[in-house]
């Protein structure tokens, strides 16, 4: 227990930038909850129940972001392969969601989902049980993507595999999920995923108050995520990990284990991703494997460079532009989109290596009055 006081002690200074970022995040919440339940849809201040819904999706993404921006921005792990963690997130909500049917499915089957139903199954699979308990399915929300980053991280780490090829890796098990789950026979709506959910836990999905009590949820959860990194990060925990990446080898000779040091800053990646996803799965109402398509882990890549990786704060700030500047080019440019993303990607790497937040502190140093040789001496 001492150990874990010490761990934690160091992390009392939990970095300027936390408190203003979770006042921020919970006034506009709050703000953005009361103008859609109590203003007249026909005021200028009225936030409809799409905008709420938007704001919750985009949220889930910011949380995402945090998860990548942990492992890649502090340790130097690039991971892209977060989309695994985040999709078996979203499964596991959605199995819960899909077990809430019950008979008001379009076959009125009881115990199967449609799909089933339609493909012809006559019993639930075995890892279908349990998961109409609203507890059950969050702990496997927690304990699936943990497992997995747990058994790939401890393979990967305890071999030493770093750089591009870990990459590659991760990479290659979100693509080999991919195919998995597209088969119908796995048990999870094949390519069509799962959808035409009805309610959570006894709320209907498509109430306005369930809506925006989700998008206050996602936040309160982003920010007590954001709170909790911050901590891990600021103690002497977080500080190993910063030696880690800076100078593995280093780090290794001096008497750290370091392949523990990744495996569980990599497990809580993971969690975190995995709670993402089951945010997710009911505010925008599907989840298929496209989610585990490999593009969008290196577009998760992307929102915390041009945040800026390495400060948490900036992932957050990163994952909302992109995501709400996606949502207007693709309306807008549909097929220009990805074409922009790119070319943002590179002049980030070439002009904003530090992304936007990397920006804002190198002009707040140039504004900040110089000391003078006479100070000086």
């Amino acid at each position: 227990m001492s150990s874990i006081t010490q761990y934690f002690s160091a992390g009392r200074t939990s970095g300027k930038h936390t408190l203003p970022f979770v006042i921020i995040l919970l006034a506009v919440t709050a703000l953005a909850c009361l103008s859609n339940l109590y203003l007249a849809s026909d005021s200028a201040l009225h936030v409809s129940t799409y905008s709420i819904t938007l704001l919750g999706k985009y949220l889930c993404y910011a949380m995402l972001a945090l998860a990548v921006d942990i492992i890649w921005g502090y340790c130097g792990i690039l991971s892209l392969g977060h989309g695994a963690f985040f999709a078996l997130g979203g499964y596991a909500m959605g199995m819960y969601l899909m077990r809430q049917i019950g008979d008001r499915g379009a076959y009125g089957n009881p115990d199967l989902p449609d799909f089933m139903v339609f493909l012809g199954w006559q019993q639930l699979p075995w890892f279908w049980h349990g998961m109409d308990q609203f507890w059950f399915a969050m702990i496997m929300v927690v304990l699936v993507p943990g497992l997995l980053a747990f058994i790939f991280g401890w393979l990967a780490f305890r071999s030493r595999v770093t750089g591009v090829y870990l990459s590659i890796m991760t990479q290659a098990l979100t693509y080999a999920l991919l195919l998995a789950f597209f088969r119908n026979e796995m048990g999870f709506g094949g390519n069509n995923g799962l959808t035409d959910f009805k309610d959570i836990v006894g709320f209907s999905l498509q109430a306005d108050t369930t809506r925006v009590s989700l998008f206050a949820i996602t936040a309160l959860i982003l920010a007590l995520v954001f709170v909790i990194s911050r901590r891990i990060l600021s103690s002497r925990f977080g500080k190993v990990v910063l030696a880690i990446r800076d100078s593995e080898s280093r780090a290794r000779f001096i008497g750290y284990r370091t392949d523990r040091y990744k495996v569980w800053l990599f497990v809580f990646s993971a969690v975190i991703a995995g709670i993402a996803g089951a945010l997710y799965v009911p505010q925008v109402g599907i989840i298929n494997p496209g989610e585990f398509s490999p593009i969008n882990s290196i577009e998760m890549v992307i929102w915390v460079a041009v945040g800026g990786r390495g400060t948490l704060i900036g992932a957050v700030i990163g994952a909302l532009l992109v995501n709400y500047a996606k949502t207007r080019f693709t309306a807008i440019l549909p097929e220009a989109w990805l074409f922009a993303l790119g070319g943002l990607f590179v002049l980030v790497t070439l002009y904003l290596p530090k992304g936007i937040v990397g920006l804002y502190t190198q002009l707040m140093e140039k504004r900040r009055p110089q000391p003078t040789k006479e100070s000086n001496a």
